[in-house]
């Protein structure tokens, strides 16, 4: 199916531009599900970044002062132009990302209401008054942070920067938000929504370019004054400690390993109906894809079975074609990564129940994997896949299991599967998760908070607590003597 690639360019104080053409650097963006050259990007050099700063920065003080309504405005008619133009946003992140577009529409549909619940918090940034001595008024008001430098991955190329756009300019703060190479025309698409719903010049701005150069330049910035950042964890440390050197807050949403728990009380036809769709949605590139399966000793051969039987019916291919359930990977460096884990496994003696290779075919695409028996030493236990790979692991002690769950250093999202109300409770706090779901896999929805603890990430997005990260409280006393 053809599809219009749109041409690149960066958005900078209002405008789309290459900067200097005759300075500017480009790379090709890659089609994943056929290795076709879908269009050329441009690659920001220091001017265009000084640029995006000076215009973020210019326009921070009247953004500031708009009123909440107007802010509020603003936004929620970006959120009614995201849901108008979901199916073309859908297509160019198929094309980039190779995601099948019956989930891409809905991703898309997901970013929009995420912006409108943004748009209503814009309303609710509420301060308050303490109790104080007489003739003594104490207050403390939410102020916007300032100009925010935010990175967005191409695994979720529509929703992620929505998210970190629709919160910034609730709380009144302008935004740069370098998004993925991969995937730029996404964020073209979801920056015109913002720019047409009367986001002024200056107020959203938008760069791509090499990692490293972009985000120095922008998190060593004076003007910049907040960042923001969802992705690996070690470029998040490094993202993190650039910020540290110049004390200013982060937002960051890293990796995770998510463990699922199914007991021995657990409905396996519905776990595996609910786990085997969200394990291998979007290639299995998710943070918060299900992927360490402890499934209870007396329900695994069970649980195996029809696990590895859902995994195989699954339609790969072209994610225009109908029925398709499961793409490409985004690109070869994601390809040779699962590969040399599934290697290093079943070098060390897990068995491989299904998958397990490339498919022979142009395009990125790695068979839905199954691995069982997996010895403790190998890689794929400990990092995060990232990718097309369950992990099953058998076990008989519910307190080992979870001591299992928790001994990584991430802790974004877990699940469980039980009838048992009082092990749902127990095991939903044993688990040391930033969110954790109960018989489904849901945990990101545009009304509650998302992040995770240990090296997962700091702060929240999403709910009221997305839209206060992009604030600082001042505290105010005012004597009337």
């Amino acid at each position: 199916m053809t599809q219009h690639y749109p041409d690149i360019r960066f958005f900078v104080d209002g405008q789309w531009t290459l900067g200097n053409p005759a300075v500017t650097t480009f790379q090709n963006v890659v089609n994943p599900a056929d290795e076709t050259v879908l269009g050329r990007l441009p690659v920001a050099n220091a001017t265009i970044t000084d640029a995006a700063i000076a215009a973020a920065h210019a326009a921070q003080k009247a953004w500031r002062d708009t009123s909440p309504a107007r802010r509020a405005e603003v936004v929620q008619r970006a959120s009614q132009l995201l849901r108008e133009r979901a199916a073309t946003i859908a297509a160019l992140s198929s094309l980039e990302m190779g995601t099948p577009v019956k989930d891409t529409r809905n991703y898309a549909l997901r970013a929009a209401d995420i912006v409108e619940w943004d748009a209503a918090e814009a309303r609710r940034l509420y301060g308050y008054v303490t109790p104080s001595e007489p003739g003594l008024r104490q207050m403390v008001v939410p102020e916007p942070v300032g100009p925010v430098a935010a990175f967005a991955p191409w695994n979720a190329p529509v929703l992620t920067p929505c998210r970190k756009i629709g919160s910034a300019l609730a709380a009144g703060c302008t935004i740069i938000i370098k998004a993925a190479e991969e995937t730029p025309a996404c964020a073209m698409a979801v920056v015109q929504a913002f720019a047409d719903a009367g986001a002024p010049p200056g107020t959203v701005n938008l760069l791509f370019g090499n990692p490293a150069q972009v985000s120095e330049q922008l998190i060593t910035a004076p003007q910049i004054r907040m960042v923001t950042f969802t992705g690996s964890v070690p470029i998040g440390k490094h993202l993190a400690q650039l910020a540290a050197r110049e004390m200013k807050p982060v937002l960051m949403e890293l990796g995770g390993h998510a463990p699922v728990l199914i007991c021995e009380d657990a409905d396996i036809e519905q776990a595996v109906t609910r786990c085997a769709p969200s394990k291998f949605r979007n290639g299995g590139q998710a943070c918060i894809a299900p992927t360490r399966f402890f499934v209870h000793a007396s329900v695994y051969e069970h649980f195996a079975s029809a696990f590895v039987s859902a995994a195989k019916a699954f339609r790969i291919g072209d994610p225009f074609a109908e029925g398709v359930e499961i793409g490409p990977l985004a690109n070869p460096r994601r390809l040779n990564a699962i590969e040399a884990l599934v290697r290093d496994a079943a070098a060390r003696g897990a068995r491989v129940l299904c998958g397990g290779h490339r498919l022979d075919r142009p395009g990125y695409f790695f068979a839905p994997t199954v691995l069982a028996d997996i010895p403790s030493d190998a890689r794929v236990l400990s990092e995060e896949p990232f990718g097309p790979v369950a992990c099953l692991i058998r076990y008989t002690d519910e307190e080992q299991a979870v001591a299992q769950a928790n001994a990584l250093p991430y802790g974004l999202a877990g699940y469980v599967f039980t009838r048992d109300a009082a092990r749902a409770d127990r095991l939903s706090r044993a688990l040391e998760c930033g969110a954790v779901a109960i018989n489904h896999l849901v945990v990101s929805t545009s009304g509650i908070p998302f992040g995770g603890v240990k090296e997962s990430g700091i702060g929240r997005e999403g709910g009221a607590q997305g839209v206060r990260s992009y604030t600082v409280d001042k505290t105010i006393t005012h004597s009337h003597i």
